[in-house]
């Protein structure tokens, strides 16, 4: 029988994300600046970053085999919102760099607990038929969080220029409210369960052994190009090099996001329709595009071309990935296997930005950019050879 498209625990789950994604976008921006005007060079924001995904990577793999195993999805969600719901403002007790390090790493545990467990909730929803219009919807809702974070932020940042502090105590609000929403979930489907010995820590890639030919073949193309995929930071510091105030940054990144949001869920309706494998193929191209278009970017009308290039990336890219891993496993394997991707494009995230930062800093940022451009464009031909729905 066809599931609901959109049923009400779709809306819940992408409401959550949504308030979520405002509390920490109203800090992605500013992060960089704020980064640096405590010490923090190009190549340890890299680092930073790198290592703050790479625990939330580790800790997706872990967390989800223990959702398959206690057969449970909302307690997880529940537990990872509050998590990085009370990171946030944590950030502003102190500013020197070991207690940022230690907070953020906080954060990105949160979203390490809820994001297996929340993938399997929306797969759950799902039918093949429409997986890709619910991933999409997800991701839209999510990302329309990051339009309003950054909004929020600049008008605060307008009246009062550099409070960075106080600005890390407002994201808790957001934050909060989405603990509050996410305490409405319910686990409603029976999950058979299929880890039958209790999970270790230390042995959180397990999944990977028995996983389904069809999961590793994709998953090994998808973190291939995950290497070469460094965090957005950089683009935001490359608008800073380019000579842009913070206000014209924050304003830029609300576009990317806006684009973002608005093509998320009709690119999950196309995937659909013309399938999954075509629609991220044409989000590698985009990706392709945009980094080589931000070599050449002089001033800001140059910077929202590219942008918007970036935001149809996403909206091609991150629902539809989700989408395509789901077509691979069965439904009971779902958080083990959504965690155990996650958690290895997060550790190839550490990789790519400790890379980024390195070329950048010993080359150009340029000869960075060049990089990933090309890796894009030979996995999309990879794809497009040897990968069918």
């Amino acid at each position: 029988m066809k599931q609901q498209a959109l049923s009400k625990t779709v809306w819940l789950v992408s409401l959550v994300s949504l308030l979520t994604d405002a509390a920490s976008e109203m800090l992605y921006p500013i992060m960089p600046s704020f980064l640096q005007s405590i010490g923090f060079s190009v190549l340890f924001i890299g680092i930073l970053e790198g290592l703050a995904e790479a625990l939330a990577g580790y800790s997706k793999a872990y967390f989800g085999k223990q959702s398959d195993y206690l057969q449970k999805r909302s307690a997880f969600v529940q537990a990872g919102y509050t998590l990085s719901a009370f990171a946030k403002p944590l950030m502003a007790i102190a500013s020197f760099p070991l207690w940022i390090f230690i907070t953020r790493l906080l954060d990105r545990l949160g979203k390490g607990i809820r994001s297996g467990a929340r993938d399997a909730i929306l797969t759950a929803e799902s039918t093949q038929e429409n997986r890709g219009k619910i991933f999409g919807f997800h991701r839209s809702m999510d990302t329309l969080g990051a339009v309003i974070g950054p909004c929020l932020a600049l008008v605060f940042l307008y009246y009062n220029p550099g409070n960075y502090q106080t600005l890390f105590l407002l994201a808790f609000i957001p934050g909060i409210l989405a603990v509050l929403v996410s305490m409405l979930l319910k686990d409603k489907h029976s999950i058979e369960r299929k880890v039958t010995t209790k999970p270790s820590f230390f042995r959180s890639f397990d999944y990977w052994k028995k996983a389904p030919f069809a999961y590793k073949k994709l998953a090994t193309v998808l973190l291939i190009f995950a290497l070469f995929n460094s965090s957005d930071l950089f683009l935001l510091m490359r608008a800073k090099e380019l000579g842009l105030s913070d206000t014209h940054i924050t304003l830029s990144y609300i576009f990317y996001n806006l684009v973002y949001a608005l093509f998320a869920f009709p690119m999950g309706a196309l995937g659909d329709k013309i399938g999954l494998k075509h629609t991220y193929i044409f989000g590698l191209i985009l990706f392709a595009l945009t980094y080589f278009g931000i070599n050449y970017s002089t001033n800001l009308s140059s910077l929202l071309i590219v942008l918007f290039l970036y935001g149809l990336y996403a909206a091609a890219s991150e629902g539809i990935t989700k989408a395509l891993i789901a077509h691979t496993i069965p439904k009971n394997e779902s958080a083990s296997a959504m965690g155990t991707f996650a958690g290895l494009q997060s550790i190839a995230l550490l990789i790519a930005s400790s890379l980024c930062g390195f070329i950048w800093f010993s080359g150009s940022a340029q000869l960075a950019f060049m990089t990933s451009a090309f890796v894009a464009i030979g996995c999309a031909a990879y794809l497009w050879v040897n990968y069918k729905d």
